[in-house]
């Protein structure tokens, strides 16, 4: 699909998201500006209520209208409750929809902004100098691949420049970022 008619679907998903949203950005090949798009990538933080289980107590959980706006549209896979969904818009392209939260905003906007091989060869690789790892959505400062402990821990990354220079790598702006 052409990019000019890619971003007004993907600026139409975002109004019907926004609402139920404390932040929502338009990503991948939009956000860089390829003049061909495969699909509509969103990463949002959707706003949280207070759920209470009869069980557990109270709980935070995504708002209600987020989830049963994401649910309007046809599943291919994930879930509106997870961390990623991919839907079917009615204008026949894919959403793929990322939730983040304040503390790994910076990190899932710029790994789902891409390209996907900068994301590997450029962040990742920056991550992975330091001796981090990327699990879960949080970077974590130790490889172990256990829960927090005193020694590893999750680093917050809340903006996408913090990310370039929590690394040390220079920012690149997204159209060159191939």
């Amino acid at each position: 699909m052409r990019l000019e008619r890619a971003r007004e679907i993907a600026e139409l998903a975002m109004q019907e998201l926004a609402p139920w949203c404390e932040r929502i950005e338009i990503a991948g090949s939009i956000r860089r500006r390829k003049a061909e798009v495969g699909d509509v990538e969103l990463v949002c933080i959707p706003k949280q209520v207070r759920a209470l289980d009869l069980f557990e107590g109270s709980r935070e959980e995504r708002h209600p209208s987020f989830v049963k706006t994401v649910e309007e549209w046809r599943r291919v896979k994930g879930w509106p409750r997870g961390r990623y969904t991919q839907r079917m818009l009615p204008e026949g392209i894919a959403l793929d929809l990322f939730m983040a939260r304040p503390q790994n905003w910076g990190l899932i906007f710029a790994v789902r902004t891409g390209s996907a091989a900068f994301s590997h060869s450029v962040l990742a690789m920056g991550w992975c100098r330091k001796g981090w790892e990327s699990c879960e959505g949080m970077l974590w400062n130790q490889r172990s691949g256990g829960p927090a402990t005193a020694e590893r821990r999750p680093i917050e990354v809340r903006e996408e420049k913090e990310l370039f220079e929590l690394i040390g790598v220079d920012w690149v702006e997204p159209e060159k970022r191939g």
